[in-house]
């Protein structure tokens, strides 16, 4: 991966219960567990999916 920036994401809650949308744009940002974390590059498409999932997902801040 090249030096650009990213961002870690952590999923908080379940999308058991939310729209179908909401489940599809979770499982497209890589997330499928409870407490997992991933990083994604910081782009406008992934930020705009975060935006739609804010309540079932948390950008982590990375100490360091």
């Amino acid at each position: 991966m090249s030096e650009g920036k990213t961002i870690t994401l952590r999923l908080v809650r379940s999308p058991i219960g939310s729209l179908e949308r909401h489940k599809r744009t979770v499982r497209a940002l890589g997330l499928r567990k409870l407490g997992q974390e991933v990083e994604r590059a910081d782009e406008a498409s992934v930020r705009g999916m975060v935006a739609s999932v804010t309540h079932l997902v948390e950008i982590v801040e990375k100490e360091g």
